[in-house]
């Protein structure tokens, strides 16, 4: 009965490991949904991107265009993207590089 109201050493021990791997393992779960929502975002953006291009680029496949003005202001900061259009339109018929197109392999 000496012990009454405090815990025994080895408990504690016990407890403070069990919180660090509890807390470890949580730490990890947050990283890997930080990882899966930065994907996406990433993911996101680069669609984004494409509607962009397709916007400024429309008159290619038929969409009205922009105004002129607006399209030549932009169109210097889309270097990328028209040289990605560009490999897509040459490579229109290779289905590996359809397929690559979409996973964005360039």
């Amino acid at each position: 009965m000496k012990n009454q109201g405090r815990t025994h050493p080895w408990f504690q021990i016990m407890a403070a490991k069990w919180w660090f791997k509890v807390r470890k393992w949580l730490g990890a779960l947050r990283e890997l949904q930080r990882e899966r929502a930065l994907t996406l975002t990433r993911m996101e953006c680069a669609e984004l991107e494409n509607v962009f291009a397709l916007l400024l680029m429309g008159s290619f496949v038929g969409l009205p265009a922009p105004p002129s003005f607006l399209a030549l202001e932009i169109i210097s900061l889309m270097e990328k993207e028209i040289h990605v259009f560009h490999q897509r339109a040459c490579d229109g018929d290779d289905m590996l590089s359809q397929l690559l197109g979409v996973l964005g392999v360039d």
